[in-house]
């Protein structure tokens, strides 16, 4: 089993972290538990940007999260295009947290197809192994 974690720290005294596990070869599941200077979404293949559900999609998009009225977010996904070790592993790379609701490319706006049109950046952190792989 493979594990890494991403600490997360931003505007507005937001903080969080995101946990990523993966069983073999298999999906990794990611974990985001709350409470900017990274370059673009994470996109190996090429592709547009899109829904965690879509085909056609950046390996970086994860979807929305929303926070509930104390400001908590829980947040968890599995997906097999994120994996922890390989030619495409996240290790090293940033979680990035938008103040708006992405359109999943979807949207229409001159960014839907790079950024899901997302706004700022609220929050962000480093990808790195938790243990051994």
């Amino acid at each position: 089993m493979g594990k890494a974690v991403a600490v997360l720290g931003g505007t507005e005294d937001i903080t969080g972290t995101v946990y990523f596990i993966q069983e073999g070869h298999g999906p990794t599941k990611v974990i985001l538990l709350f409470f900017s200077n990274a370059g673009p979404h994470f996109n190996p293949a090429g592709k547009e940007h899109g829904a965690p559900e879509d085909e056609n999609r950046h390996a970086g998009d994860l979807g929305n999260v929303t926070a509930g009225e104390d400001g908590t977010v829980n947040f968890s996904i599995i997906d097999k295009q994120i994996p922890l070790s390989g030619p495409n592993s996240i290790i090293g790379r940033a979680v990035v947290v938008h103040a708006d609701p992405d359109d999943l490319g979807k949207g229409g706006h001159e960014l839907s197809k790079s950024t899901g049109n997302a706004g700022g950046r609220v929050a962000c952190g480093i990808i790195g192994l938790q243990g051994h792989l």
